[in-house]
């Protein structure tokens, strides 16, 4: 496969990848096995994604503030809190091949959808919530960061979950929070996969150009659909995503 094909297929699958990350969650299942596709070994594929979901997340955090959808003060608070699990999941593991974790995965994914239809008592649509830290928040934090240090593919439907569940927002402004969150852990994570030696620049900055187009645009199309939108399309990654999991096709 030349250069110019690899870029192209890149770019379009790194548009594709950021409109279900900001929405939903996922994206990576479908970059990380075409980055591997391509040649990378799976620790450098890992490396490698990282740069797309950076600048993916830069511009959606940049967009839904364009939006006038940003709370960077408790988005801050709860981005610190995932630190340290994000650099422990990057250096325990970057191999995640496992079969018996895939199916595992799966079926989180699916028991992931329960939350999100849960109605919300209080809050519902507002950023103006109680920005005090408990300690399961701090714990789930945690938890978030490290699964997203270690393997990225997924964290966002645990945010959303974590968040619909546990602080009760709208799926609007679980997005807003998620972008920013989600940006803060995984630079630590990507200077670690830098340093070792685990990064293609040539196919990650030819992703990051999708991803990047894809995220601004995601953002904005998330703050104009409303919750109803993003519900219907949440719904449908997980599903397909649980499905390829399971080998289904």
């Amino acid at each position: 496969m030349s250069d110019l094909v690899a870029t192209l297929i890149l770019f379009a699958a790194g548009v594709i990848a950021a409109f279900i990350n900001v929405n939903a969650g996922g994206g990576s299942s479908l970059t990380l096995p075409l980055l591997i596709f391509l040649g990378l070994d799976s620790a450098t594929a890992n490396g490698t994604n990282r740069i797309a979901v950076l600048t993916q997340n830069v511009a959606a955090v940049f967009s839904f503030r364009r939006e006038n959808h940003s709370h960077f003060s408790l988005s801050t608070k709860l981005s610190l809190l995932t630190l340290p699990g994000a650099i422990a999941g990057t250096f325990i593991a970057i191999n995640i091949s496992d079969d018996l974790f895939q199916k595992i995965l799966a079926v989180i994914l699916i028991l992931l959808i329960i939350p999100m239809f849960t109605p919300s008592k209080k809050n519902a649509g507002n950023e103006k919530v109680d920005e005090k830290i408990t300690l399961p928040i701090t714990l789930a934090m945690f938890v978030i960061g490290f699964y997203g240090g270690f393997l990225q593919v997924g964290v966002g439907f645990m945010i959303m979950a974590f968040f619909r569940y546990m602080m009760r927002f709208s799926l609007v402004w679980i997005n807003v929070h998620k972008v920013f969150i989600v940006l803060f852990f995984t630079l630590p994570s990507f200077l670690i996969f830098l340093i070792n030696g685990n990064v293609d620049w040539k196919y990650g900055l030819s992703l990051a150009a999708g991803n990047t187009l894809g995220g601004w645009w995601a953002a904005k199309i998330s703050v104009k659909k409303g919750e109803g939108f993003i519900k219907i399309f949440l719904v449908a990654a997980l599903i397909i995503i649980s499905l390829k999991l399971f080998d289904v096709f």
